[in-house]
């Protein structure tokens, strides 16, 4: 899938959930949830790439025999 693809297939499903929630109020309540649930997803990518970095520095310091 290409990033027009995603931002497409993304904006559909907004689309779909905005027009199954009619009530603004909850609607707000999902957006809030799903910005939560992305920025939470970023933090463990960020965090498992800081470890693999971390893992692969130590590797090319430590001597080879």
């Amino acid at each position: 899938m290409n990033s027009c693809e995603l931002v497409s297939a993304i904006t559909a499903l907004a689309i779909i959930i905005a027009n199954e929630t009619p009530n603004d109020d909850e609607l707000s309540v999902l957006a809030s949830s799903f910005n939560q649930l992305g920025d939470t997803l970023a933090t463990i990518a960020a965090q498992r790439e800081l470890q693999k970095n971390r893992n692969e520095s130590s590797e090319k310091s430590t001597p080879t025999e």
